[in-house]
């Protein structure tokens, strides 16, 4: 199941989770078929991304399911805590399925054989897909032995499964009608998350870096290691030995270190010029290159965080992707106690303060509005998360994607936008799907 899991996060979750917001743009290379998401200009044709992945993941979680329970362990709680971790992973890879493309199959039932009406079925309402999420997360809760995290953090556990309890009652909550109720519980979810082994880092730049992974900070990351797994998204985002220039300053050059991996596509100047040089996640999540020349040119911009580590001679990307940690948990408290009235300074002053250290005096939170607050979770949401596959979701989540995302201005009242097309390979292999309304040919 992990395994599984693995293949699909080290790519296909950022697609689905930040590819299409104002993140990303032009790298070196000239973004190749990433372009298409930030330009948000698919359609059935074009549309590569399926979710055959996910449900492969989705198929080893319903095959511990059906068999654990009849499988005799020395400890209940063993088999307890098994049994919980798929129904979180269950639950969380249908929340990304639901929050992509909305309706989508409902699979409970491990394809053990090829069997027709097992394999062909028709898409179901979001809504139900919900209901399933919401029962499995509260499942995995009361399984799972107690508050304590895996060693390295890459597998689930009961702060994990609150998190993302949270996460999903805020979206809900949010942008399905779920209201003032379902915040409430995602707020008190958090709080329960909150509750584990956490902490924040002093600096920010570790909380990424291969050689601390499985940090305080975690709470729930994807396992990457040399001899396993090939590098990840990451390595599309830096920069190739071929492209690195001999006019590139000292610090240029240090901070690109060995060269690795290709400049697929590039941190935008729409994300980058939001950042301020006295927080230290600008630091820590990018760096621009320029010419050096008398005109100083800009040249692209690589992803700092994730860079891996480099091993005789090469640059290895094999940094952890990570799902969740304490400083996200932090702002989706945030949000939710905003939502319902509440004041979210402490929180987000908590993470401030680790981003501009000595300077935070001049960055200290003081609550507003409710909107002024909200726009101020989601900005920071950006500096903080920018790269770890979340922003698409969050300008979904806080009604923001046609404000903000440069290719959908203009575009208002089009929501059929704010999920993907089906790819029409997904539709051949089976013929019960039908294409989401606005995308169709």
């Amino acid at each position: 199941m992990y395994n599984q899991f693995r293949d699909l996060s080290s790519r296909s979750l950022y697609f689905m989770g930040e590819a299409r917001s104002e993140v990303m743009s032009e790298g070196i290379q000239n973004a190749d078929y990433r372009r298409k998401y930030f330009e948000n200009d698919m359609n059935e044709s074009n549309a590569d991304l399926d979710w055959l992945q996910s449900y492969r993941v989705i198929n080893y979680a319903n095959l511990v399911i059906k068999n654990v329970p009849n499988i005799s362990f020395p400890s209940e709680e063993k088999k307890n805590d098994l049994l919980a971790q798929a129904y979180s992973m269950r639950a969380f890879v249908y929340f990304v399925l639901a929050k992509t493309w909305g309706d989508v199959p409902l699979v409970t039932e491990p394809v053990e054989g090829y069997d027709a009406e097992t394999t062909f079925q028709e898409r179901v309402a979001v809504t139900a897909i919900f209901d399933l999420i919401k029962s499995d997360l509260d499942r995995a809760i009361s399984l799972f032995p107690n508050n304590n995290f895996p060693s390295g953090r890459s597998m689930w556990s009961k702060a994990a499964a609150n998190i993302l309890k949270g996460d999903v009652y805020l979206w809900t909550g949010k942008t399905m009608g779920g209201g003032d109720a379902d915040i409430t519980t995602a707020l008190s979810a958090l709080n329960e998350a909150k509750s584990a082994d956490l902490a924040l880092l002093d600096d920010f730049s570790r909380v990424f870096d291969f050689d601390n992974k499985g940090n305080k900070e975690i709470i729930f990351s994807v396992h990457f290691n040399d001899f396993e797994v090939s590098n990840n998204m990451f390595s599309d985002m830096y920069i190739n030995a071929l492209d690195v220039r001999d006019t590139y300053d000292a610090k240029t050059l240090e901070t690109i270190g060995t060269p690795g991996g290709f400049n697929w596509w590039a941190p935008s100047a729409t994300m980058r010029d939001q950042f301020t040089d006295e927080d230290s996640r600008k630091e820590g999540s990018f760096f621009e290159i320029y010419a050096n020349e008398v005109d100083n040119t800009f040249i692209t911009s690589i992803v700092v965080k994730g860079n891996g580590y480099t091993e005789s001679g090469s640059r290895r990307f094999l940094d952890d992707i990570v799902i969740y940690r304490n400083a996200e948990l932090l702002l989706l408290i945030a949000e939710a106690k905003n939502a319902l009235g509440q004041d979210p300074s402490t929180e987000i002053n908590s993470v401030r303060n680790r981003a501009y250290g000595d300077n935070f005096s001049s960055y200290e939170f003081t609550n507003g509005s409710q909107s002024e607050n909200d726009e101020a979770i989601l900005q920071e949401r950006l500096f903080e998360l920018a790269f770890e596959g979340k922003r698409w979701w969050d300008l979904v989540r806080f009604n923001q994607a046609f404000e903000k995302v440069p290719s959908l201005q203009g575009k208002a009242g089009q929501n059929y936008l704010l999920v993907w097309p089906i790819s029409l390979e997904t539709i051949s292999l089976n013929s019960k799907i039908t294409q989401n309304p606005g995308y169709e040919q």
